[in-house]
């Protein structure tokens, strides 16, 4: 029911309750803009609320964002928007094939092979850390290949104890956004780092920045992408089956272009999530790989945060989520993202 179907009162109380809800929402980028636009002492000199009536605009926020004065503005953009795309498509290409299967295909993981797992895991890294004298990072890469190697081998066996079905599997990809983001961080930092030891390069680099990303964002898109595919008629592909299509023709020629309202949808989620994420930013890169919040949050000298200059770079970094959203909710009232998200 929207507001051109009521009648009578009703319908200028719900028209004057959704405009001042839009005057609720809107206020805070309208302050955000006009404060870009004041000067130190009308910032700091009270509240002011209209151009040319409260108080002078200025351009002196923008012209000393724009002119580098305060931080690679375009650098910045540039690997904000370069980092955000191939995240978000890596991660919706990966995350839709890992939930596909989980759609399609029966998994069942014994919980002895993921105990297996990570003890060895773990006593392998500290066997070679400790004992055997190896490097963290050498340590880490064995202790890792030896644990997958013996909970696959382990299994294929009878083993006792319950077995872990897809619906295990799934909650354990969501459970990953469950934990303080500040343990991720810190462990990929320290990760990275001793990679950097062995030659590989990952700390301010575009490829430890988009493969942090592309794992943080994993959850959400097996998440959203799992519900739609199990609404696509199954009947279709059955039909391929029964003339030999090959499974990855499958997905390729026929579910992923019936999925593609779905895939829109995760991607603008995804590449929201990604130009808005600042801790990984923080601990991953220090000069070159730099993204638009860590700019925003740079913009304070001794003198205290300088909200005018902040303002200017959190509105250039707003206005392109704006955007995504003005799209993404068209392509919804047109109808064609229903069902895409549940």
């Amino acid at each position: 029911m929207s507001v051109r179907d009521l009648k009578g009162p009703g319908r200028w109380w719900a028209l004057a309750g959704c405009l001042l809800w839009l005057a609720f929402t809107f206020f805070p980028l309208y302050w955000v803009a006009i404060t870009s636009f004041k000067s130190p002492l009308g910032v700091v000199g009270g509240p002011t609320y209209i151009p040319f009536v409260d108080f002078d605009p200025t351009l002196t926020a923008w012209s000393e964002l724009l002119s580098g004065a305060r931080g690679q503005f375009y650098n910045t953009f540039i690997a904000s928007t370069i980092i955000g795309l191939s995240a978000s498509v890596l991660a919706t290409f990966i995350g839709s094939m890992a939930a596909y299967a989980l759609v399609r295909f029966t998994f069942e993981v014994k919980l002895l092979s993921g105990i297996i797992f990570v003890v060895v895991a773990f006593g392998g890294y500290l066997l070679g850390r400790h004992v055997l004298g190896y490097g963290q990072a050498i340590s880490l890469i064995f202790a890792f290949i030896a644990a997958l190697a013996l909970a696959i081998g382990s299994s294929r066996m009878k083993l006792p104890g319950p077995l872990l079905g897809n619906d295990d599997i799934v909650f354990w990809f969501v459970s990953q956004r469950m934990f303080p983001p500040i343990v991720a961080a810190f462990a990929l930092f320290l990760m990275y780092t001793e990679m950097g030891k062995l030659g590989f390069k990952l700390v301010d680099t575009y490829t430890g920045l988009t493969f942090a990303y592309v794992a943080f964002s994993l959850p959400i898109v097996i998440w959203l992408m799992r519900d739609f595919f199990a609404a696509l008629p199954v009947e279709v592909e059955e039909a391929a089956m029964v003339d030999n299509v090959p499974s990855w023709r499958i997905f390729f020629g026929i579910v992923l272009p019936m999925s593609k309202p779905g895939l829109i949808a995760t991607f603008m989620i995804t590449l929201a999530f990604v130009w808005n994420e600042f801790l990984f930013a923080l601990f991953l890169t220090s000069s070159k790989w730099q993204t638009l919040p860590i700019l925003v949050a740079g913009q304070n000298s001794q003198r205290g945060d300088e909200w005018w200059s902040i303002s200017a770079a959190a509105l250039v970094a707003i206005i392109p989520m704006v955007v995504m959203a003005g799209i993404l909710s068209r392509l919804m009232r047109s109808g064609l993202l229903l069902g895409a998200i549940k």
